[in-house]
């Protein structure tokens, strides 16, 4: 199903909207949304604190009435290459509204309504891409679909094929229990969100990588930064590869040490599949295929290029883009909201351990919670020459901690056997395609296999192939 009336949104964006349902809404509103905004995140803060993003996190936002759209809470996060960012965002969405009863949730991407897509093979007839907008909500932590309406008592126009926001919002606060979306529909859309949020560290990958002792640094400080000098490699052009064709200026090749480094399974296969010869001008020189720490050096030199393509491109270091905004009151509630759900894990305060999860929460804190509306997006290549100048490298630390690292994660999951991808697709089509027909049920992926086998074998003509039925 694809929405006629797609949003003005980049590709690989997911936009999300929560408004103060109907009910709720009145005098104070900003005040009531830009605090269920700050609760959201710090009651969140365990889940978004561990998290590494593909592209941009997951942030809200108070935005004022603009025409029929109410002022609400909201914002608009880049997944990229990682649809399995926009799905976690699908889960903090239904669950903000948990939560929060008082708000309604509005989530759609480049695609318009890409949760009826998922649920394509149960929607009412009556539902098309026509009337669809302004429809699908999340509300006490449940999807709804607003059906059409024959008549109303609020002299709306039901000739319209959509509802306003508003209209919408009014409905859903006196009649959500009639408005709830089939079980079928809303069983596709909650099994695409199912096993969160354990299934965050199920997504990570940890891997040994031989890095320049500047960059495992700046890691210790913003985690985060993995994702911005993965994308930098992954994306290069010629243009790009200019800085990594002398001695590398910010990152050089001496004073490497080996390091634990935590991806997501997104970023890190990225890393993996790109074949690429660093330049020899560059002082990156890899060990033999057979050497048994071959992959360490290797992710370790592409992910250095990433770092110096990133700097790079930096126009100047800003001088304040460390700000101290890790002492008012929403930083102590939102550290405390930490160690009462346990994202510490026991760790003793001021261990290595504790403090690299410390760094995270911060890291996460100063890029999603306490950003100015107003302010501009500092480049990744400014901020990691900032925390540069502001960050002590102990060469002698890492070599220690180098001499002791815990292993790093299998990543046979990279590899899929032809059983395992059919297994995949059997799965796939049972859960789009459920039938209580035996005699459906007995067409299987075979009878296709056996078909494209048919149609392949077949000698083509200039009018086409001949289809063998």
């Amino acid at each position: 199903m694809e929405a006629l009336r797609r949003p003005a949104l980049p590709e690989d964006a997911v936009r999300y909207r929560l408004f103060a349902a109907a009910a709720a809404a009145g005098p104070g509103g900003e005040a009531l949304l830009r605090r269920c905004a700050e609760l959201a995140l710090v009651r969140f803060a365990p889940l978004l604190a561990s998290y590494v993003w593909q592209r941009q996190p997951f942030r809200l936002r108070y935005v004022p009435r603009r025409g029929e759209t109410p002022a609400h809470i909201g914002g608009t996060t880049l997944f990229g290459d990682n649809v399995e960012d926009e799905w976690f965002i699908v889960y903090l969405v239904r669950e903000i509204t948990r939560e929060f009863p008082g708000l309604a949730a509005r989530i759609d991407d480049n695609d318009g309504e890409f949760l009826l897509i998922e649920a394509a093979d149960f929607l009412p007839k009556w539902l098309n891409p026509e009337n669809s907008e302004n429809r699908v909500f999340f509300y006490k932590g449940e999807l709804h679909i607003i059906p059409l309406l024959e008549t109303s008592e609020q002299n709306w126009d039901l000739s319209a094929p959509c509802p306003t926001i508003p209209e919408a919002l009014a409905l859903l606060s006196t009649h959500s229990d009639e408005f709830l979306a089939a079980e079928p529909i809303r069983a596709v859309v909650y099994k695409r969100i199912d096993g969160y949020p354990e299934k965050i560290q199920a997504s990570l990958h940890r891997a040994h990588c031989y890095l320049p002792a500047r960059i495992v640094a700046v890691l210790r400080q913003r985690p985060s930064l993995v994702a911005a000098a993965v994308q930098a490699f992954y994306l290069r052009d010629p243009g790009d590869l200019r800085a990594c064709r002398r001695p590398f200026r910010t990152f050089p090749a001496d004073q490497r040490v080996m390091t634990l480094v935590t991806f997501t399974r997104c970023l890190y296969a990225q890393l993996v599949q790109q074949k690429f010869v660093p330049d020899r001008r560059s002082g990156y020189t890899l060990p033999a295929p057979s050497h048994p720490q071959y992959r360490a050096y290797e992710l370790g030199m592409k992910l250095a290029h990433g770092f110096e393509i990133l700097c790079s491109k930096s126009s100047k270091v800003a001088p304040d883009a460390k700000r101290n905004v890790l002492s008012g009151p929403l930083w102590e509630r939102f550290l405390r909201s930490l160690k009462e759900k346990d994202y510490f894990k026991g760790e003793m305060e001021g261990s290595a351990k504790y403090l690299e999860l410390l760094h995270m929460a911060e890291d996460h804190f100063q890029q999603s919670v306490d950003v100015p509306e107003s302010s501009v997006e500092v480049s990744p290549g400014d901020e990691i020459l900032t925390l540069l100048q502001t960050t002590s490298i102990d060469l002698k630390e890492f070599e220690r901690e180098a001499a002791c690292l815990p292993p790093e994660d299998d990543d046979s999951w990279l590899d899929i056997t032809p059983d395992a991808l059919d297994q995949m697709l059997k799965e796939a089509r049972s859960e789009s395609l459920p039938s209580t027909n035996e005699e459906e049920q007995k067409y299987d992926l075979e009878t296709v296999a056996e078909s494209m086998k048919a149609f392949v074998s077949k000698v083509s003509t200039h009018e086409g192939a001949e289809m063998p039925w």
